[in-house]
């Protein structure tokens, strides 16, 4: 066991020692806690903040879900270092945010709802120059499509009421405003419940083809007659409307395995039926404004990575941040451990073949011997010798090669006293 010890215990060490080196060349371990910039408390991306926070939490990942006013808050945060993750409404990414954030792909429609009384005659978006019109405040990403749709119709507009979500539809049936506009989901609770409501109804935005066409980031989508309710007929025909793609955001340093496990979230998340989609249709890797992350590039590719298929996050993440260990470490293992096995032989070789210098030296004298005081101390040393031999502790396989020592130990023991017998 010793010599095994022995032999084999170098090429632990050295295997060690690569490993510690090669520890400084792996890929740090994804972060346990996330920041995901979601929007207003009542809204729907702060709903859906709260799905990503189960969904990531199960795998060992928390998530901090930050309220905020909407999407240009958001793409400040991400910019800023404040956020990792966040959920950003189609058609408002500049430069700065090309440049320095990236697109996990879209995530679902948010159409540009346009609610009005039912008494109103309000044909188009344009009829609302001179009306109060509830539009979120600075910072939400409703505000910033209905700004730049204002600057597009042109001419003068009467200033935006700050509230958004639940509380501009409450204004709205309140009378408070003469219009609320949301670039929200479908399935935004405010917009459900305005879209069942009679005293209110939708504007449709007749040229959403043509304003998709100046705008990539927006896409024309229809709101099928009776969709929301075969009964009632809402709505009571098929309604187009123009739509900001949202897409989920990601700082361009965050970890490819933090992409990885929101992708496979957002499949769960955005990819269902809706009343505006069918299933499979999101998440969308050609649906984004921002560039496409390597990570999002190779998920819609191939899915989920083959680790990843039959092994738990961590571990499949830990497997594929290591693999840098192991050509390395089998390129110089392999050798090593060849090595040791000949080592191994060697060292117990030696513990047997050690005897025979001293076996050949006290042959020698004994046949030189000149008499037989001398050969009898000899003979004596001879017979030590073979009561140290007797003592010597090999592995079962090697007994054949310590039995033939001992053998020769008895033929040199018979030579030596042939001599002395003669001598007398």
């Amino acid at each position: 066991m010793k010599d095994a010890l022995k032999a084999y215990l170098p090429v632990a060490v050295v295997a060690l020692v690569l490993v510690v080196i090669a520890m400084r060349f792996i890929a740090p371990a994804p972060p346990k806690v996330i920041r995901f910039a979601a929007g207003g408390a009542d809204g729907q991306y702060y709903a859906y903040g709260e799905q990503y926070r189960d969904a990531l939490g199960v795998h060992g990942v928390k998530v901090e879900v930050l309220e905020t006013p909407g999407t240009v808050e958001n793409y400040r945060l991400l910019l800023a270092g404040e956020a990792d993750v966040a959920l950003l409404q189609g058609g408002l990414a500049d430069e700065a945010a090309r440049a320095e954030t990236l697109s996990l792909g879209g995530m679902f429609a948010e159409p540009f709802w346009i609610f009005v009384p039912s008494e109103a005659e309000t044909a188009n978006f344009g009829d609302l120059h001179d009306k109060l019109i509830a539009m979120g405040g600075d910072g939400s990403g409703t505000r910033a499509l209905a700004q730049r749709l204002q600057a597009d119709w042109g001419g003068a507009w009467r200033a935006g009421d700050p509230r958004s979500g639940s509380q501009a539809a409450a204004a709205l049936l309140a009378g408070e405003v003469d219009a609320a506009v949301f670039a929200a989901a479908v399935d935004a609770p405010y917009v459900q419940a305005l879209l069942k409501d009679a005293r209110v109804r939708l504007v449709p935005v007749p040229r959403a083809q043509g304003i998709s066409m100046h705008y990539p980031a927006l896409a024309p989508v229809t709101l099928y007659e009776g969709v929301v309710d075969l009964d009632s007929n809402r709505p009571g025909a098929d309604t187009p409307l123009i739509a900001a793609i949202a897409q989920l955001g990601v700082r361009a340093d965050t970890h490819p395995a933090i992409q990885a496990v929101l992708l496979e979230a957002a499949e769960t998340i955005h990819g269902g039926n809706s009343i505006l989609t069918r299933a499979g249709t999101f998440p969308d890797a050609n649906k984004a404004d921002l560039p496409l992350s390597d990570e999002a590039r190779r998920f819609y590719r191939n899915g989920p990575t083959f680790l990843r298929r039959y092994f738990s996050f961590g571990t499949a993440n830990f497997l594929e941040r290591a693999w840098i260990l192991v050509i390395p470490l089998i390129t110089l293992l392999i050798p090593l451990v060849q090595v040791a096995p000949p080592v191994y032989r060697w060292r117990i070789r030696r513990r047997i073949y050690v005897w025979y210098n001293d076996l050949h030296e006290l042959e020698r004298r004994g046949i030189d011997a000149t008499d037989n005081a001398t050969r009898h101390a000899v003979l004596e040393e001879i017979q030590a010798l073979q009561h140290e031999v007797g003592k010597v502790d090999v592995p079962v396989s090697y007994n054949d090669e310590l039995y033939h020592l001992r053998s020769h130990i008895n033929f040199v023991e018979a030579l030596v006293a042939r001599q002395k017998t003669q001598q007398a």
